[in-house]
């Protein structure tokens, strides 16, 4: 990294959230402290850990002296992710607040392209990036952003990001009631729904990267979608009542995008003479109905 281009932004600071990380919550700081624009300061809230190496990790960050950013730890019980990040987010003062997961890590250029793509559009209340996933799964993520109408049906921003700090005091901040998941979504829906032409923007770079792991909260919350899908569409009715069209079309060209992707696959393994699975096998003897199943199955074996 240029040294010669890092310099401070006096307008953000960042909240960083931790439950039981070890040094996962130490390559997080290290990384906001790689920023070619520091945050003026970053807040770690510590939402109940127990595990002894998470505590003497964040003991030994607090007695650290060559940090460039001055660091302060609030330690709380147990209340989960939201209401770690409500705290941290309250105890700033910069109009904007980069929210950082523990166990993620940025990019050198994230601040400094996220904060100058917020701090040039005044009708967005937050902004983001593309995704570079790792652990598990290595990949890149390329969520849209965009307008309530594109929240509706998908969450289209990552849970990091950086948010105008008047929008959240307006909206209420996160839902502390959410615990299993999808509170991040959900507050986009809050502080798009405080302005008509409110809209989140997003970088199209992959400038977080973002961990993976088949045990994580993400994962585990989707099993229960559905149960908290009904819970925020009666949250939200207002706005899935107004935009009741753009949410009905965008689940169903997620559903026919991977329906379309799956029929690929099976053509693809019927063509290699390859053994489909039971499950293939099962929806071509009785394809669904009135969903593009049974068009797809009539591709499928005429191709």
């Amino acid at each position: 990294m240029d040294r010669n281009r890092v310099g401070f932004g006096t307008d953000i600071e960042a909240v960083i959230t931790s439950f039981n990380q070890g040094t996962m919550i130490l390559e997080a700081v290290e990384s906001l402290c790689a920023q070619t624009l520091l945050p003026k300061k970053i807040i770690i809230v510590d939402d109940g850990s127990t595990d002894e190496c998470s505590m003497r990790v964040l003991k030994d960050i607090e007695k650290k002296s060559d940090l460039p950013i001055p660091i302060m730890i609030h330690y709380q019980e147990n209340r989960g992710v939201s209401a770690a990040r409500n705290a941290g987010i309250k105890k700033t003062e910069a109009p904007m607040v980069l929210v950082l997961d523990g166990d993620d890590k940025l990019k050198p250029e994230y601040t400094e392209y996220v904060s100058r793509l917020l701090g040039c559009n005044p009708s967005m209340v937050a902004a983001s990036s593309w995704m570079h996933t790792f652990g598990a799964l290595d990949s890149i993520v390329c969520p849209a952003g965009g307008e309530i109408s594109a929240f509706l049906s998908r969450n289209c921003c990552p849970a990091t990001h950086i948010l105008r700090r008047d929008i959240f005091e307006r909206c209420g901040g996160y839902d502390e009631t959410m615990r299993s998941g999808f509170e991040d979504w959900d507050f986009f829906l809050s502080m798009l729904e405080t302005a008509p032409e409110s809209w989140i923007g997003i970088v199209d770079k992959p400038l977080i990267e973002y961990r993976t792991a088949p045990a994580s909260s993400n994962i585990k919350s989707m099993d229960k979608r559905l149960e908290l899908m009904r819970f925020m569409i009666e949250k939200h009715v207002g706005s899935y009542h107004d935009h009741i069209a753009d949410a009905l079309l965008g689940i169903e060209a997620i559903s026919n995008l991977r329906l379309y992707n799956w029929e690929n696959e099976v053509t693809h393994t019927i063509a290699n003479h390859q053994e489909l699975s039971e499950s293939s096998k099962e929806f071509l003897k009785s394809p669904t109905y009135g969903d593009g199943g049974m068009a797809s199955a009539v591709r499928i074996v005429s191709s």
